[in-house]
């Protein structure tokens, strides 16, 4: 075989592989659209059986209370952004101010776009690079961030099914909390193995696996980032006081949440216990990462707070209330946040990234 026809098909294979894996994204991101949709229609048929009467009416009476709802949301990012920074090497961590952007952008893309609730992660490793943080870091401290995230999202819901069990009359109560500690167990032993393979080089490992489907050409360098990014892992776990300090604030900032359930049945003329508010929070937030792979959770969430609220006492029309000022808090924080994104990127690709925030 001549020289050239070696090179065609060198070129025909690389190809062939850039070809699988756009169409592998393809499928994937054809799978969450269809997730959604499928979402989007059973929050139509929980409101129609609910009474989409009632509902509008619950929407109409919350009004222009959804503002001081969609701002209090700020709390609990705020608490989120001082997690991740206690997570990034002080040599390096951006300010407050930037970081919290980032978090608003991370939050506003895995909320509003298909990836799968990670999507927004990767960008935010991406941006705190660009801002200063070492590549290795910035990857590393989103690895953190997103475990402690879960971790403390666990002990969150924990918290909630035990004052479910010890509030609610409902005999139906005792079943639902099974359920869910029996999910929450499923994760808790996803988690474990997921933090050990943290401790076992899982980059390095990755890399080695993706460099027997992939041109080599495509792959430079990235044995070494991958190791990189293991390392950085490592000592972010190893810096003890800073990972307590972001395991309380990310536990905090799920807590807060409880008061955007409290300002909204406050709106609604329904005043609701600081322990009801907690425990709606904690359990939807624990269905809404059961369903990471449904964007936005759509139809899940719905469900889940219809369920729980009736458990607590609450009608269906109101629990699809709260869950409705939810959505309606993510789009007005939510697109305003892709917007920023793509001026961001814009201002990088015009060479003046430099000046942004």
């Amino acid at each position: 075989m001549r020289i050239d026809d070696c090179g065609r098909g060198s070129y025909s294979s690389a190809v062939i592989d850039a070809s699988r894996a756009t169409a592998g994204g393809h499928l994937i991101s054809r799978s969450l659209i269809v997730a959604a949709l499928l979402g989007f229609l059973a929050v139509i048929v929980l409101i129609v059986e609910s009474g989409a009467q009632e509902v509008a009416r619950a929407m109409l009476v919350i009004g222009w209370g959804l503002l001081p709802i969609t701002l209090f949301h700020l709390v609990p990012m705020s608490f989120s952004t001082l997690c991740w920074r206690e997570l990034l090497p002080l040599s390096s961590r951006p300010n407050f101010g930037r970081l919290a952007w980032m978090r608003w952008i991370r939050e506003s893309i895995n909320s509003l776009l298909p990836v799968a609730g990670v999507g927004g992660d990767i960008v935010g490793a991406r941006l705190a690079h660009q801002q200063g943080v070492p590549g290795a870091e910035a990857a590393a401290s989103i690895v953190v961030d997103t475990t402690v995230g879960v971790m403390t999202q666990m002990v969150f819901v924990i918290a909630g099914v035990t004052l479910l069990v010890t509030r609610s009359s409902d005999g139906g109560a005792g079943r639902v909390a099974l359920a869910l500690l029996i999910g929450v167990a499923v994760f808790a032993v996803a988690i474990a193995t997921f933090v050990r393979l943290q401790h076992r080089s899982l980059f390095a490992t990755f890399s080695n696996l993706v460099s027997r489907v992939t041109p080599e050409k495509w792959l430079t360098g990235l044995a070494g980032g991958a190791s990189a990014v293991d390392d950085a892992v490592v000592a972010t776990y190893r810096r003890g006081s800073a990972f307590a300090r972001a395991n309380l604030l990310r536990f905090l900032a799920w807590a807060a949440g409880a008061g955007e359930i409290w300002l909204i049945m406050h709106f609604l003329s329904r005043p609701l216990g600081v322990t009801d508010a907690f425990v709606l929070e904690s359990l939807g937030s624990g269905v809404r990462a059961a369903a990471f792979m449904v964007p936005g959770a759509l139809g899940a969430l719905e469900g889940g707070l219809v369920l729980f609220g009736a458990l607590l006492g609450l009608p269906a029309d109101l629990a699809l209330a709260v869950s409705l000022s939810k959505r309606v808090r993510e789009l007005a924080l939510g697109l305003p946040g892709l917007v920023f994104w793509q001026w961001v990127e814009a201002r990088r690709l015009l060479g003046r990234g430099e000046g942004i925030v």
